[in-house]
């Protein structure tokens, strides 16, 4: 049945208000609210979406079928997207689009090292922008024919999906004065990402001062308490919405 499906959806052809319409995109992707964008951009776009939240279930997906597009965010729980781009790239037959995703733009250069064909910086919320950096990196044959509408939509995720986040980053900064370094290195990825994505300067801020202060070795103790209140204040303003 599953086979069956794919089929199916490959078979259909892209039309100018569904340019991807046909295509399967494979998201790797740790954050629920930035995955929910992701859905939400393929949905109207015409591509079915899967979502993979680490490198061990990205593999697993790649085992049972091959996407025509695989979007990786470069910072996973268990390990560098780089890594899965790098296996994608040499992988044959070959994926078709490649596109790495952080909110960190300095992660771009990592992604194309990797292999990937281009690099998507977060917040990634413009219809028009996600389509063109599918699109411009597909065979012609897989493009729309004729004329493309061009939409200046942008997509609004879930909250809850947000929530949801924001209670995972709590739980890994619990006891953050035992966590290893690529714990709390994985913890401030996120959070950067998840500022940009909501749109929290404050959040952005602190999470960019714990990110130097980790950098360069020195105690983080105080960053993790600000942040840590500044999530749990989020948390008591959406769960009173």
């Amino acid at each position: 049945m599953e086979d069956d499906l794919e089929s199916l959806v490959s078979a259909q052809s892209p039309t100018s208000d569904r340019p991807l319409l046909g295509l399967t995109v494979l998201v790797v992707e740790d954050s629920r609210f930035a995955s929910e964008a992701m859905r939400l951009l393929c949905l109207r776009s015409g591509a079915r979406i899967r979502r993979a939240d680490s490198l061990k279930s990205a593999h697993r997906h790649l085992a049972v079928y091959r996407p025509a597009v695989v979007i990786v965010d470069l910072g996973l729980p268990d390990g560098s997207g780089a890594d899965l781009i790098t296996d994608l790239a040499k992988a044959v037959p070959r994926v078709g689009v490649i596109l790495g995703v952080s909110g960190d733009d300095g992660a771009r250069a990592a992604a194309v090292a990797a292999g990937a064909d281009g690099f998507l910086e977060k917040p990634i919320e413009s219809l028009s922008v996600f389509q063109h950096n599918v699109l411009s990196h597909l065979p012609p044959e897989a493009r729309p024919r004729g004329v493309r509408l061009v939409s200046n939509d942008e997509v609004d995720p879930d909250p809850l999906a947000l929530l949801d986040d924001l209670t995972h980053i709590t739980d890994v900064l619990t006891g953050a004065d035992s966590l290893d370094r690529e714990s709390v290195a994985y913890a401030v990825q996120f959070l950067c990402g998840l500022a940009r994505i909501a749109h929290d300067g404050p959040l952005e801020k602190v999470t960019e001062a714990l990110s130097d202060h980790h950098r360069r070795g020195l105690p983080i103790g105080s960053d993790v308490a600000k942040i840590a209140g500044i999530v749990q204040k989020r948390l008591s303003e959406r769960q009173v919405v």
